[in-house]
């Protein structure tokens, strides 16, 4: 009976929280309505936002009813991820539908360009000059959206003053202060802010206003949805280059990192491992870039320095914007870009890959084992780094887990590419592909597209999926899952009656 009323207690907790964020996400999805009256020739197209919005609420509001509790008490990090796997899946496949209706997109490439948008990828079967201005706006706000992270826009809302179990559950495990609910709001401030002045930004180096608001919310959340086919290539503008690199390099940092900025804590910055790694990974890599591949094929000197630095920020910081096209580069080139997807942005960030913190975090054991091996047998060596403004020490268990999320993610990544070679594209295109789709990145060489086989497509469709929320969680909530309904089940065939919900 004890273990009745729990799961009672719980699930009521959970579901509740599912609820509040279809409430919100309700919220977001009539928000393009409001261009309305700058393109009233689109007024047709408000019942394909006014729809699943109006059913999202109503499912929101029915769940907030039957599963309320007096009070939202801490969550677990299993129960934060199950809250983040529900919410995430069902927002996602209601956000396809304006593709559907608009666009007449197959379902299942209208989720695709749904999860892209949400899990701030950015790869794209839309042709988005047929589209109109409703749909390219709701492509960016889905990744303005899901940049900050639709489960950390809802803490404030969702958990108690204490809870972490939404923020861990997204790979968020970083606080900026001591209360969630504080950290949601900075987080909003940050990221708000950081979109206002891009749009400014962009504005003032050339971009029409529509332009500007989609692309500074591409950049700020490391999304890479675009509204030229030629994405920041179709300006060939230094000055839109120019402004698009800090917006890209703030979005890849963590908002642990981005706060210490604002208040000006500029040396507890400068002490961070990804920094540090960043530091020495983004001048290297354009160098190298500019030595060894676009040097040969950009004759004019600005724009191959241009090109490298543009993309190797645009890889590593995993938004997905690009310059030029790929079919000239050579293989050092190809490969050099795979690997900073691969590696990827901060942690607590809006940036995907295996985060360079877990990539600092192995250089420094290799460091130290090798250190180890110099001293007497009888020396204590402590294993210091910085994490945000905090110095950590570290234990076996920090990398168990690094490795197991390392494996996961390399193993993903080459079972996807095996995906795209048995769909009939090459190699060294399954490579890339699959690395920007696992990454959240956005980068294509074409294999992305809307004639692309359907067995590619669900792949990236998961590749996305699980980059963005980190393996681990979808793997604990599957688990967590299946251990209640196992539990429900051997209830059930005793005949004990049960009622996972407090009606």
């Amino acid at each position: 009976m004890r273990e009745r009323a729990y799961l009672r207690q719980r699930y009521a907790a959970i579901f509740s929280a599912v609820g509040l964020i279809f409430l919100i996400a309700a919220g977001v999805m009539v928000l393009p309505l409001s261009m309305l009256p700058a393109c009233p020739e689109e007024t047709g197209h408000a019942p394909a936002f006014l729809f699943p919005a109006g059913c999202l609420a109503l499912l929101g509001v029915f769940l907030a009813r039957i599963c309320r509790v007096s009070s939202l008490s801490d969550l677990s990090v299993e129960e934060g991820g199950v809250i983040v796997l529900i919410g995430w899946i069902v927002v996602m496949l209601f956000s396809a539908w304006p593709f559907v209706s608009i666009l007449k997109l197959p379902f299942s490439r209208a989720l695709f360009e749904s999860v892209s948008g949400w899990t701030t990828t950015g790869l794209s079967v839309v042709d988005v000059v047929q589209a109109g201005p409703l749909i390219l706006f709701w492509r960016s706000l889905t990744q303005f959206a899901g940049g900050a992270g639709l489960a950390v826009i809802m803490m404030s809302a969702i958990v108690g003053p204490t809870g972490v179990g939404i923020s861990s559950a997204e790979g968020r495990g970083e606080q900026l202060a001591p209360q969630i609910r504080q950290s949601a709001r900075l987080v909003m401030i940050i990221y708000s802010s950081y979109a206002a002045s891009g749009i400014l930004a962009y504005w003032l180096a050339g971009m029409s206003p529509f332009d500007a608001v989609n692309h500074a919310f591409a950049a700020v959340s490391t999304g890479g949805f675009s509204t030229r086919a030629a994405s920041i290539g179709h300006w060939n503008s230094a000055a839109v280059e120019w402004v698009s690199l800090p917006l890209m390099l703030l979005g890849n940092l963590s908002f642990v990192s981005a706060w210490l900025l604002w208040r000006g804590k500029f040396r507890m910055v400068g002490r961070s491992g990804e920094i540090h790694l960043l530091a020495l990974l983004l001048p290297s890599s354009a160098a190298a870039l500019f030595m060894f591949t676009c040097r040969a094929i950009y004759p004019n000197l600005d724009e191959s320095i241009r090109v490298a630095v543009f993309q190797t920020f645009s890889a590593m910081t995993t938004t997905g914007f690009s310059t030029v096209g790929y079919g000239n580069w050579n293989g050092f080139g190809m490969l050099l870009l795979i690997l900073l997807m691969l590696i990827g942005g901060g942690t607590c960030s809006t940036a995907g890959g295996i985060k360079q913190f877990r990539v600092y975090l192995f250089l420094k054991l290799l460091l130290w084992e090798l250190q180890r091996h110099l001293l007497p047998r009888t020396a204590v060596l402590e294993r210091p780094v910085w994490e945000g403004d905090e110095r950590v020490f570290v234990d076996d268990g920090m990398v168990r887990q690094a490795a197991v999320f390392i494996f996961l993610y390399l193993s993903t990544w080459l079972l996807g590419v095996l995906l795209l070679c048995a769909c009939g594209y090459t190699l060294s295109d399954s490579l890339f592909e699959f690395a920007s789709a696992v990454g959240t990145v956005g980068l294509s060489v074409g294999i992305t597209s809307p004639r692309m086989a359907d067995a590619a497509l669900w792949a990236e469709i998961f590749g996305m999926f699980l980059g963005r929320l980190e393996f681990i969680v979808v793997i604990v909530s599957l688990l967590k899952l299946y251990r209640d309904m196992k539990s429900a089940v051997a209830r059930t065939a005793k005949r004990e009656p049960i009622t996972l919900l407090d009606k």
